[in-house]
């Protein structure tokens, strides 16, 4: 096992959007960053842009959906511990989004629960060590839907509200351990994400992105925030009024 003199941030769900500002922020805080994403197509730029800014980082892939467990694992053997996960893994992809909620089924809401279950076991996995420690962090990201009806997403709004409800009485539960557990609820498109780079190139089925973009630095900022002053369990970013 390879031992580090620095901690560890995990980014699952690694993206050109949050998950890449994200790793740079907390790369910036000192940390050794672990990128996870699905495919490793553009893992070599990923950490290019890390290196240039003076940040180790080893990319890995992993899918939530059919095991991420084994990749923790390997992260924690290169590294050392983990002491910090963030949990942002999309929810569906953008071209497979489910119907509205009034045609929702069991089996529709299963399917959506698929990125909730796997942050159960997460957690599992990280959680034992980050008490024995006395000091950890695990946020997750989620939709907006989760706190605001919006009856397009279907079942997405009942997997993202219980996925925020996991994090934020998770963060209860860990009150007092030096622990800290957390909610992004997010709504709005993500600048220099997948989603952002196919809404923005379908103009005339999705309109004008203008004002309905968020900045990913922004919301990496306000998650360093609230993982290292260790209070707020919930960033809601919204360009909804």
């Amino acid at each position: 096992m390879a031992e580090t003199t620095r901690p560890t941030a995990v980014v699952l769900g690694a993206g050109p959007g949050l998950g890449m500002s994200v790793a740079h922020r907390f790369g910036r805080a000192g940390y050794d960053v672990a990128l996870v994403s699905r495919t490793d197509t553009r893992h070599s730029r990923y950490l290019a842009s890390l290196a240039d800014a003076g940040i180790t980082a080893e990319a890995f892939v992993g899918d939530v959906r059919t095991g991420v467990l084994a990749t923790l694992d390997a992260i924690t053997e290169r590294f050392g511990t983990i002491d910090f996960v963030y949990y942002g893994p999309a929810s569906t992809d953008p071209d497979n989004l489910p119907g509205p909620i009034t045609e929702a089924d069991s089996a529709a809401v299963e399917r959506a629960m698929s990125w909730v279950y796997p942050a159960v076991d997460v957690v599992g996995r990280v959680l034992p060590g980050m008490r024995e420690r006395g000091r950890g962090g695990l946020l997750f990201a989620g939709g907006l839907s989760s706190v605001r009806p919006m009856p397009a997403l279907g079942a997405l709004a009942v997997s993202a509200a219980a996925l925020r409800n996991y994090a934020v009485t998770l963060h209860a539960g860990l009150d007092g351990t030096g622990v800290y557990a957390g909610s992004l609820t997010i709504g709005g498109v993500i600048e220099r994400g997948d989603v952002h780079r196919l809404v923005a190139s379908q103009p005339a089925e999705f309109g004008d992105l203008a004002g309905r973009t968020l900045d990913p630095d922004v919301i990496a900022d306000a998650a360093w925030r609230m993982y290292s002053e260790s209070r707020e369990p919930e960033g809601v970013f919204s360009v909804f009024d």
